[in-house]
């Protein structure tokens, strides 16, 4: 079991509560109105799945650790250093209900930043929402995550997974409005997302456009049979919707069986360095995807300031970590946004202020988002990022094509 955790370092005080009490207008905030916040350290928990059918996604908190080390040796934040709780879930629910319920009920953490997964996240949703406890910037896309009136505790991040579903389908009706589609997607809200997405471009004539469906469970050894049975099904298209192992072994697949769809892949599945490389990266060029992010492996990018200052962070921090791993900008950036939220805190750590300030973001800094693409909040727009570019695999990048593309939401 992972258990990371950064230490209780310098000295600070919590801003503001000195003078309301000099003023005699309003009580000091006893202790257990701030939990997880003293004079000098604010908690922040996280769940990924350092284990099971996910674990390369581990490669995020292992960076967003390595993240708020980088902070605390900058001082910290309003004079508070970061203890940054991070557990194995395995990408298990039962396993995150169980290790959120410690953060919150045992670590008293603060708030809880980008915890991993849709099934994981919708086990504990209810729980964090009932408790009041700020769950910022989950790491999924789940449409769903941007409920702000039935969850209001609860933000996502990235864009949403049936919104790239709806961008995938309008490029194929353009390209070729008779196509016939197969889909392969993880049986749980992440990937169901995906036949969403397609339906609500495609409508009535859904049935007649996805000639096969397939599921698949995350406790499954392999994906070849669901491959084979939609190769057979005769379709020139294919949308897969899975996580990096089961995405890999799609892709291995599609080339063995020497079949040649139009063939999308979920964004979140495009990693050089876990998905592309373990698959064959001959045996993917041409996949089309989405991105939003800055891919480390593209030469545009080689003197992008932006990432430049990834790979300062990387070599100070991660020295030996692989570079084409996107998971790794990808909790770089979305950690700036994190940090960015407790800046504008201003010492204030409560709860209540923390999630205030998470829905007050204007054009965020995120150095990783490809140029165009903003982060914004607001009361009522709990989708940090609404924007993606489409891009192809070459055999060794992701070459973007085409202009950047607003979604259309559920």
């Amino acid at each position: 079991m992972a258990n990371f955790r950064l230490g209780m370092l310098g000295a600070g005080l919590i801003t503001g509560l000195l003078l309301t009490a000099l003023a005699g207008t309003v009580r000091p905030a006893a202790a257990n109105d701030l939990p997880g916040v003293t004079a000098t350290e604010i908690k922040i928990g996280n769940t990924n799945a350092y284990s099971g059918p996910a674990s390369s996604y581990g490669a995020i908190a292992k960076a967003e650790t390595a993240f708020f080390k980088m902070v605390n040796d900058q001082g910290g934040v309003a004079g508070h250093k970061i203890d940054f709780i991070s557990y194995d879930d395995a990408y298990s629910p039962p396993k995150t209900v169980e290790q959120v319920r410690r953060l919150i009920e045992e670590d008293q953490v603060a708030l809880l930043f980008n915890t991993l997964g849709t099934a994981p996240n919708t086990a504990i949703q209810r729980y964090t929402n009932q408790k009041k406890v700020p769950n910022l910037f989950i790491s999924t896309g789940a449409d769903k995550w941007g409920d702000y009136k039935h969850f209001p505790w609860t933000m996502g991040y990235q864009p949403s997974y049936r919104t790239e579903a709806q961008i995938y389908t309008k490029y194929m009706l353009e390209k070729n409005p008779g196509a016939k589609l197969a889909i392969l997607y993880q049986n749980d809200d992440f990937g169901k997302d995906y036949p969403a997405g397609v339906k609500d471009v495609l409508g009535d004539k859904y049935g007649s456009t996805v000639i096969k469906e397939a599921s698949y469970e995350t406790s499954d050894a392999t994906i070849d049979s669901q491959i084979t049975s939609l190769q057979a099904s005769g379709a020139d298209y294919l949308l897969v919707g899975a996580t990096p192992k089961f995405a890999a072994q799609a892709i291995k697949k599609v080339h063995d069986l020497n079949w040649h769809p139009t063939f999308f892949m979920t964004n979140v599945s495009i990693s050089v360095g876990s998905v592309m490389t373990p698959a064959g990266t001959e045996n993917g060029i041409g996949i089309i995807t989405t991105g939003y992010m800055k891919d480390p492996t593209d030469p545009a990018f080689k003197d992008d300031p932006g990432m430049n200052e990834w790979r300062t962070f990387m070599a100070k921090y991660m020295p030996g970590a692989d570079l084409t791993d996107g998971n790794y900008s990808f909790a770089y950036g979305v950690s700036m946004v994190m940090l960015q939220v407790l800046k504008q805190c201003d010492g204030d750590f409560s709860r209540t202020n923390v999630m205030k300030q998470a829905e007050s973001l204007h054009d965020a800094y995120d150095p990783v988002l490809l140029p165009g693409i903003k982060v914004n909040t607001s009361p009522t727009n709990f989708h940090p990022i609404r924007a993606m570019q489409l891009q192809k695999w070459t055999g060794s990048t992701w070459e973007r094509f085409g202009g950047i593309i607003e979604g259309s939401g559920s």
